[in-house]
């Protein structure tokens, strides 16, 4: 396995519900909380998407949509169904894939699989991020959350594909109900936003 890369189940994750990445800079965990306390923390501010302004129907050439300064776009070989705030794979078994602009420090989401009646199924998901960064683990449905955070590079994409978990047949569809990010702001936009703290101080004392 290469030092970039990291394999990890549900399982194998500590009793808390998160471990640390194998590659230093990459922190990983299942508990949506966590996730959220470890981002914040490290100065970063936390939006949504979920996918609830997409209009229902199928997309050949993808999705694209934005959200908090976020520019993302959903793409997948044979095309992209939008269902009542879902994203999914229009073809079994292919990668339903995230990119985004700017980059991101912290990447999560409820990701899952569902069957060809659009009901959640167990899957086995696998999720890589652009530095080669993958997960593997066992998803039951939306509740289900993975969510990563980069303390190096930022996070420019994330890929998720389904497999029938136990082992079987049926065709099973990659799908995100919602996506969560983090982002730190620029060094120059806290600068401003200090600046414009002060100013406002000021104007207040003066009155």
């Amino acid at each position: 396995m290469s030092s970039r890369a990291l394999l990890a189940s549900v399982i194998a994750l500590t009793s808390a519900g998160y471990a640390t990445a194998g590659v230093s800079t990459i922190f990983y965990t299942v508990d949506a909380a966590v996730w959220a306390t470890y981002a914040t923390d490290r100065g970063a501010s936390l939006s949504t998407e979920n996918f609830n302004t997409v209009s229902s129907g199928f997309y050949g050439s993808g999705i694209a949509g934005s959200t908090a300064g976020i520019s993302w776009t959903a793409n997948a070989i044979g095309g992209v169904d939008a269902t009542a705030g879902l994203v999914s794979t229009r073809t079994a078994s292919n990668n339903l894939s995230f990119t985004f602009a700017p980059g991101v420090n912290g990447i999560a989401g409820n990701l899952y699989g569902i069957n060809s009646s659009a009901a959640a199924v167990p899957t086995t998901i696998t999720v890589t991020l652009s530095d080669g960064t993958t997960y593997i683990g066992n998803s039951n449905g939306p509740a289900d959350f993975i969510g990563f955070y980069s303390t190096g590079a930022t996070i420019a994409s994330l890929a998720v594909s389904a497999s029938n978990y136990p082992s079987g047949g049926n065709p099973i569809y990659a799908t995100a109900d919602n996506l969560y990010f983090a982002v730190v702001p620029a060094p120059g936009a806290v600068a401003l936003l200090g600046v414009a703290g002060l100013v406002s101080r000021r104007r207040e004392r003066r009155v």
